[in-house]
């Protein structure tokens, strides 16, 4: 029992974005900008959503929820990144990685958990208009915000202690941050029993939001299909634009991370698209729902006319 919780390292050595040193003022750079620009951002839309009565409405409550997930989800990886660019110190405490993990895994998942809710929204609006009001409602929002977070925390916490109980015999990690997928190459035996609750609840964990959202839309999509008016139509399909955009972003990328084919190996392959997923897309948001949403970017006009005043 006591070899089991015993491991063979007090650290991970992060290999980050690139080992190349004539990348390094340029992933510096990538970083910073990466970092401020989803800062602005989202507490942008975060201060829009609680400040403006036009943006009171259960949607963009969800959506708040989501700007601060991903302020949160980039805050974790990226001021750490940078230091460790800066430094060119690349080791983390076996502690601080476990932390780490815990928190990403909690934090990612509550994304996909509030794009389901969104997709809910969505699909209440275009299919039940008439009862948007009486269905979808704060209190709603709320319950479903509370029970998402027992579920990813309940989650993040199973992985993190049965990978904190792994026997290592290797702390070189091939990513810029403590990436579950890349710990669980270092053990000293392959970790079966880890991939077998990754395979199965992990799977049902990440893969049951994007069931319900193919569902949701799935259903919008037959009754977008039946709407015989052009204008009806333009205004469904704004509707669910900008959450379709998010949606396709996020999971193409986390799809093709975690289940491309291992034919496919080109080296920093896999930084790279864990970079686009844990840090791009999250800064993205707040863009894509502000140029694409007419609420959000009336909010923002007003906004800017009252600090012009």
């Amino acid at each position: 029992m006591a070899e089991a919780n015993w491991t063979s390292v007090s650290e991970f050595v992060l290999l980050g974005l690139s080992e190349r040193q004539d990348m390094q003022p340029l992933i510096i750079a990538v970083l910073l900008g990466t970092y401020l620009v989803n800062l602005v951002g989202n507490s942008m839309l975060v201060g829009l959503v609680w400040t403006d009565p036009q943006l009171r409405s259960p949607m963009y409550f969800l959506l708040s929820q989501l700007s601060m997930v991903d302020m949160g989800m980039v805050s974790i990886i990226l001021p750490q990144a940078l230091v460790h660019t800066l430094s060119q110190h690349w080791a983390i405490p076996f502690t601080s990685c476990m932390a780490q993990l815990f928190i990403l895994l909690a934090v990612g998942n509550m994304e996909n958990y509030l794009l389901a809710a969104m997709a809910y929204d969505r699909y209440v609006a275009v299919c039940n208009p008439l009862r948007y009001a009486a269905v979808v409602t704060r209190s709603l929002c709320l319950k479903m915000a509370a029970a998402f977070w027992v579920v990813v925390i309940s989650h993040a916490l199973l992985h993190t202690v049965m990978t904190a109980q792994l026997r290592y015999c290797g702390n070189r990690l091939q990513n810029f941050f403590c990436h579950l997928k890349f710990l669980l190459r270092l053990p000293c035996t392959r970790p079966v029993i880890n991939e077998l609750v990754v395979s199965t609840a992990g799977a049902l964990v990440t893969l049951a939001p994007l069931t319900f959202i193919v569902a949701s839309y799935a259903r919008i999509g037959v009754a977008v299909a039946r709407l015989r008016s052009v204008q009806a139509l333009r205004k469904a399909l704004s509707t669910c634009g900008s959450h379709l955009t998010v949606v396709f972003l996020t999971y193409s990328l986390m799809l093709w991370l975690y289940f491309h084919p291992d034919s496919i190996k080109i080296q920093g392959h896999d930084q790279q698209v864990t970079f686009l997923y844990t840090a791009v897309v999250p800064t993205l948001n707040p863009l894509i729902y502000s140029l694409r949403n007419k609420d959000v970017a009336a909010a923002l006009r007003r906004a800017k006319r009252k600090v012009l005043r």
